[in-house]
């Protein structure tokens, strides 16, 4: 996540990273192959998928400042050269493993859909008051460092990161008491948002 955020990549492209990611080691013993390599080739694959095209060199330059704070960009060397062609056959095992099945739904647009209209459901005072939408969305954000991308389904953890934030701040959705469902409860419906 921290070399997709150094990289400038938005947060769809991040999040398909992090899912390729923990997909891959959902399907791979993480003592079989290297994380590092993984997590590159990860954000090189969900660049593509979500055409924001990264290039290999910027890639191994943030990875190589991770692990050597303070370091020069690497040579154009036999040790730069392979680096990169691991980075593009690790991408490729990823693929054959992921049966190349990479495109994934996000709660994303789930969440901003919820927040648009909990904004207007709920007091403006009360909206303006509490940084609900910032705390939602760091909370989906931080949810992407473990699988719960892969065990929920999107709609499910946008209705969560938004039920946490609000009790987070003790804020308490209009006539919640009166309604025959929770308002969560009508959010996490089968529909989907085009």
């Amino acid at each position: 996540m921290e070399a997709g955020v150094k990289l400038g990549m938005q947060s769809i492209p991040i999040a398909t990273a992090c899912t390729i990611y923990h997909k891959f080691f959902c399907e791979i013993n993480l003592d079989a192959y290297d994380p590092y390599l993984v997590a590159m080739s990860s954000l090189y694959l969900a660049g593509k998928v979500e055409e924001q095209h990264l290039r290999t060199r910027d890639i191994i330059n943030v990875s190589n400042r991770y692990f050597h704070p303070g370091s020069e960009p690497l040579e154009l060397d036999s040790r730069f050269w392979a680096l990169r062609d691991s980075i593009v056959q690790c991408e490729l095992l990823v693929l054959r493993v992921l049966r190349f099945q990479v495109s994934f739904q996000h709660p994303h647009k789930y969440l901003l859909h919820y927040l648009i209209s909990l904004k207007n459901w709920l007091n403006r005072y009360s909206w303006q008051r509490t940084p609900i939408s910032v705390t939602a969305w760091a909370l989906l954000r931080d949810s992407y460092h473990g699988g719960l991308c892969l065990r929920f389904r999107a709609q499910h953890i946008a209705v969560a990161v938004l039920h946490l934030a609000l009790q987070a701040y003790g804020v308490e959705v209009p006539a919640e008491a009166e309604a025959e469902k929770p308002w969560w409860q009508i959010y996490s419906m089968d529909t989907e948002i085009p």
